[in-house]
């Protein structure tokens, strides 16, 4: 199930939601790899692009065995990489990393088209409502706030990982879980693909609902893998939960929607 769109209007202009996903973008333009490194698992060799985009991603990504200690690594580890690439890569260092830092940094990282797409979309369809509700002060707060939540949520399940952690899945996760709790009746437009595509419109607690409890289902399967990377299935859990709990403490009380027009609003 893929939301498109959802009859929900807001009463303020979602500045906040719009300067997120603009230094996102904004981000992945200059600073997203572009495929250096692609040919080194089958060459062994790290070419002076492919070495610079993979220090940019662990000088500026969290990496959890960083977070447990809140010291940079001496060294990139290398962990799931080539032999003779970690071998290479042991020059490689972050002598100025700030690693408080870098857990909001990696919140406007993406490793590819496809996962900045993914987040955007949902940051656009959904942000605008909870910053509506929150205001633009708080918003902010709360978006940040539920990636570094998240990102925790990750490194509790590998707190030894050496794989640096990006992108803003954790973050929105966090509006995700605020939305399903104040706009649980909201209409949401949605692709349904199973063979083909139809589009359906369904609550947001079914869309949301069914989002979270594959990601709980992914994230259990996960556990105990050797898989080298991958998607951080428990950051997006306990940024769902993070945004869920705000809104269940602080904005549970419904707020008394403005008349509008009959049919569908956008």
């Amino acid at each position: 199930m893929i939301p498109l769109r959802d009859a929900n209007p807001a009463q303020r202009t979602p500045y906040v939601t719009w300067a997120f996903i603009a230094l996102n973008v904004a981000a992945f333009v200059l600073w997203t790899p572009r495929g250096a490194c692609e040919d080194a698992q089958i060459t062994g060799q790290v070419s002076d692009q492919c070495a610079q985009e993979l220090a940019f991603t662990y000088c500026y990504g969290s990496i959890p065995e960083e977070l447990t200690s809140f010291e940079p690594a001496s060294q990139l580890d290398a962990e799931g990489q080539d032999a003779s690439i970690a071998r290479q890569l042991e020059e490689l260092r972050c002598p100025d990393k700030s690693v408080v830092a870098s857990l909001f940094t990696a919140m406007f990282l993406h490793g590819g088209l496809l996962h900045l797409g993914g987040n955007m979309l949902f940051l656009w369809i959904f942000g605008n409502n909870i910053e509506d509700r929150m205001g633009h002060a708080v918003f902010p707060l709360f978006y940040l706030v539920g990636g570094v939540v998240a990102t925790y949520a990750h490194v509790v399940t590998e707190p030894s990982s050496a794989i640096p952690l990006i992108g803003a899945s954790g973050a929105i996760a966090a509006v995700l879980g605020a939305y399903l709790v104040m706009y649980p009746r909201a209409r949401v437009l949605t692709a349904v693909v199973f063979f083909f595509i139809t589009l359906v419109e369904v609550p947001a607690v079914l869309v949301l609902g069914l989002w979270f409890v594959m990601q709980a289902f992914q994230g259990v399967g996960a556990l105990g893998a050797s898989a080298p990377g991958g998607v951080a299935w428990f950051a997006h859990i306990g940024g769902f939960v993070f945004g869920a709990l705000v809104a269940w403490l602080f904005y549970r009380q419904r707020r008394v929607p403005e008349p509008a027009p009959p049919g569908w609003q956008y």
